[in-house]
């Protein structure tokens, strides 16, 4: 059995890749960089609790999330990458990609949401979508996260028995494991077609989400060229004298419950 990363010494080293992603983050928008990371692969591979670490101590104004729905109705007239392009970074911004374009390569391919057709023109625009991007001066990043399908089988047996985490258990996902060589050969031909010098595919093994999580972030680092910006010096300025305002009545206000004090009150009562 494959030795796991310790808790102690995962905490240790994502503290410290957390705090260079602030870094990063604040070279980003001192230097107008744009940059998107795209975040695919099995389901319950772990890319939905990557991208929360990865964001845990960003500012949201500069670094955000897509995770786009189910196309509407409108959306399934238009070109096909169109209302991601409405979702890209402009000067200064990261956008992480909780999925992307390449569902139309994955679960709309292998569940018959899309056409052969629809299938085969998304494999030949990738790569020129992606080349323009690119062109354009934007770090485009991709990241393919794998799991083993008995990892696969125990997350999602985790999730359908605890009620925390039961919506991220759906109909679609359990197909996975159906549908787990189907998935395996879209895979393989997705990156047979969109693995691109300009921008590769990077695959992350995550069997251990600790160690993946580690590895992924530190790629991450390794691959934007950010330095150390050096923040503005700010002053707290003195408070000032008080100046005769009082405060009206709390009673004629609204207020919370304090159910904290209640709470602490029984614990000390309870010992």
């Amino acid at each position: 059995m494959t030795r796991r990363m310790s808790k102690a010494l995962y905490e240790r080293e994502l503290m410290a890749l957390q705090a260079k992603l602030v870094d990063m983050q604040a070279w980003v928008e001192h230097s107008g960089a744009r940059v998107v990371v795209i975040f695919e692969g099995r389901d319950a591979a772990g890319k939905g609790s990557t991208i929360k670490r990865v964001m845990e101590y960003l500012n949201p104004r500069v670094t955000r999330i897509v995770a786009l729905p189910t196309p509407s109705v409108r959306d399934k007239t238009r070109w096909y990458f169109q209302r991601y392009v409405a979702h890209l970074p402009a000067a200064g911004e990261i956008v992480l990609f909780d999925r992307s374009w390449y569902n139309r390569a994955g679960v709309e391919r292998v569940m018959g949401y899309c056409t052969n057709e629809e299938y085969r023109r998304f494999l030949h625009q990738a790569p020129i979508f992606e080349r323009m991007l690119v062109e354009d001066g934007i770090i485009l990043l991709k990241y393919w996260f794998s799991v083993s399908d008995v990892v696969q089988e125990e997350r999602f047996r985790s999730r359908l028995n605890d009620p925390m985490r039961r919506w991220k258990l759906s109909p679609n996902d359990v197909m996975s494991i159906t549908k787990w060589e189907d998935y395996s050969r879209a895979k393989d031909n997705m990156f047979l077609h969109t693995d691109i010098a300009e921008a590769p595919w990077y695959e992350v093994e995550s069997d251990d989400k600790r160690a993946s999580r580690i590895n992924m972030i530190a790629h991450l680092l390794s691959k934007v060229p950010y330095e150390k910006v050096e923040w503005q010096q700010i002053e707290i300025p003195p408070r000032p004298p008080a100046g005769g305002y009082e405060r009206p009545p709390r009673a004629w206000t609204n207020s919370v419950p304090d159910v904290a004090r209640d709470l602490m009150k029984r614990h000390a009562a309870e010992g």
